[in-house]
């Protein structure tokens, strides 16, 4: 049934290129807090490449400079499917002319416009944008996405346009990594993680374990015309040729993305840059694409040999295997280390954790924990400054989701050099993240804030100052620079002659634009009267009006 599913989707959809497709990126490759959640399509290293819809349906949504993307376009199908084009150098003049009649229809410069079926219909194949470098892009390429359009869950586009691709290579592997479960195993007759390299299908060394041991792998896929390597879509690890582990990589709640770092080993990434993916589930990972019984964790508890046996596979199925013995050797497993100081805590995963100090409170609700953890609480004094400087682990420590930090205002510290006594407005002051905006709402004293990072640098802020905003150029295209040295840009609007008027976004820059043709405006080669208004992320507001002769 899923196999004639398949074949029906392939026969709908074609690729939203007119040459033949080299990749830079797979889907679900793993990165640094989500996977990768699309298709990177080479563009030769060049913009200005026609994009088509890969369907029939209707543009849904079109953003500029919104999360990342860029310029995008959003296509909804009636297949229950949703399309995405992202780091788009341009629209079509149609596609922009709908997204300008949402913005003025709104009074909203944000670069973020919704559409209803009978908006923006478009056919397979029809051209709807050129090919950029635009948002959180290194080189021109496109990036498509994929939704399921009730869920929103991540699909791999190869279900969708696999047919035009190329690829007879088999994955790689190049790296075995034996996880011996704290204080409940031992491999090769150690505790700790340990890691082989891998050359060919067969690992001849004869390993050794007692108790439980999970095992992770570093591979990689391949595709002929690329140069780049790929995620691995399906994995798959026997034990004496019974499955005890089985992933693939397709269909992602997008709430769900944090999980990489649970799934790989995001602490051998961190100072390796090299993603070990386990083949066992931790407790508290709830990532739907993995399967394990026992959670994937292998019980060394008989003195005898275990055959082990990987199969990976690429979406065109091509495969490779690694197998390898692991005799059971009965030995004492030591009881596992605790830290011997008086500020460590330990964070349970399947519990809400608090800890407080002095100055400091922290929750981490149930969920945001994949496995239990030592917390280091540690507090950096600071002379000046409205707090000290908190951190909760040595290095870098993710979560699952945000938790919540609160810091204790001190504006005796900030007063102590003062001759007068400075009054603060506690609405302006707000948490960092290694020194960025972080939230900030204040009540009895304390100012509450989010925390997705255990290791980062958490201290107060306090923001009164409204942005900059100065002239570069006065003309039919208005330019203006934006900067907020506190809490960054929250907003912004303008009016000419009292009438709403767009300004976009400048990409990789901190420049906003309004084409004057473009505007409800007429030209009168006469005098206009602009006013903009920028507001930061604590309600400062700055208001620069000019005249402009248009």
């Amino acid at each position: 049934m899923l196999g004639v599913l398949l074949s029906i989707i392939l026969s709908i959809y074609h690729p939203p290129v007119s040459y033949d497709i080299s990749l830079a990126g797979n889907f679900g490759e793993p990165r640094p807090n989500h996977f990768h959640g699309g298709l990177d399509i080479k563009t030769d290293g060049v913009e200005g490449k026609p994009i088509y819809s890969i369907g029939d349906g209707y543009v849904s949504r079109v953003t500029m400079g919104k999360y990342g993307f860029g310029n995008a376009v959003y296509v909804t199908h009636p297949e229950g499917y949703t399309s995405v084009y992202c780091h788009l150098r341009s629209f079509t003049p149609r596609i922009r002319a709908a997204m300008r009649r949402y913005q003025y229809a709104h009074e909203s410069s944000e670069g973020d416009a919704f559409f209803s079926p009978l908006d923006c219909p478009v056919s397979q194949g029809q051209l709807i944008a050129l090919s950029g470098n635009t948002g959180h892009s290194t080189g021109p390429h496109l990036h498509l996405e994929i939704h399921d359009t009730e869920t929103w869950n991540m699909m791999d586009p190869y279900d969708f346009i696999g047919d035009f691709l190329c690829d007879t290579i088999p994955p790689k592997v190049h790296g075995l990594m034996a996880c011996p479960q704290r204080g409940d195993g031992l491999f090769n007759g150690g505790t700790d993680k340990q890691t082989f390299s891998v050359s060919g299908a067969r690992i001849d060394r004869q390993f050794t374990a007692w108790g439980k041991v999970g095992f992770a792998l570093w591979a990689d896929d391949y595709m002929q015309g690329s140069t780049n390597h790929f995620g691995i879509r399906e994995t798959i690890l026997k034990v004496d040729s019974v499955e005890v582990f089985h992933a693939v990589v397709n269909d992602i709640p997008v709430e769900s993305n944090r999980l990489v770092n649970a799934w790989g080993d995001y602490f051998y990434w961190l100072h390796h840059k090299t993603w070990y993916m386990k083949s066992f589930v931790e407790p508290g990972n709830t990532l739907s694409i993995l399967r394990a019984d026992r959670r994937g964790i292998i019980d060394f508890s008989e003195e005898r040999a275990y055959q082990l046996e990987y199969v990976l596979r690429d979406y065109k199925g091509n495969e490779t295997r690694l197998a390898f013995t692991v005799r059971g050797e009965k030995k004492t497993i030591p009881a596992p280390s605790v830290p011997d100081d008086s500020f460590s805590r330990l964070f349970h995963w399947n519990q809400t954790n608090t800890f407080s100090a002095p100055g400091v409170q922290l929750v981490v609700p149930y969920g945001l924990l994949t496995t239990d953890v030592w917390l280091r609480p540690t507090a950096h004094p600071r002379d000046k400054g409205f707090s000290d400087s908190y951190s909760f682990y040595p290095e870098s420590y993710p979560l699952v989701a945000d938790g919540e930090i609160m810091l204790f205002v001190d504006t005796d510290r900030a007063n102590a050099d003062e001759v007068v006594r400075r009054e603060f407005d506690m609405s302006k002051f707000y948490v960092t993240a290694n020194g960025r905006y972080a939230g900030g709402e204040y009540a009895d004293g304390w100012v509450r804030g989010s925390i997705r990072e255990l290791g980062a640098s958490y201290e107060l802020a306090y923001d009164d100052e409204p942005p900059e905003v100065s002239p570069v150029t006065l003309g039919e295209q208005v330019v203006l620079r934006l900067k907020d040295s506190g809490s960054g840009i929250a907003s912004y609007s303008a009016t000419i002659d009292g009438q709403f008027v767009v300004f976009d976004a400048a990409d990789k820059q901190p420049l906003v634009v309004c084409d004057l043709s473009e505007t409800p405006v007429r030209k009168t080669n006469r005098t206009h009267q602009l006013r903009f208004t920028a507001t930061d992320n604590r309600d400062n507001i700055q208001v620069f009006e000019t005249s402009i002769l248009y």
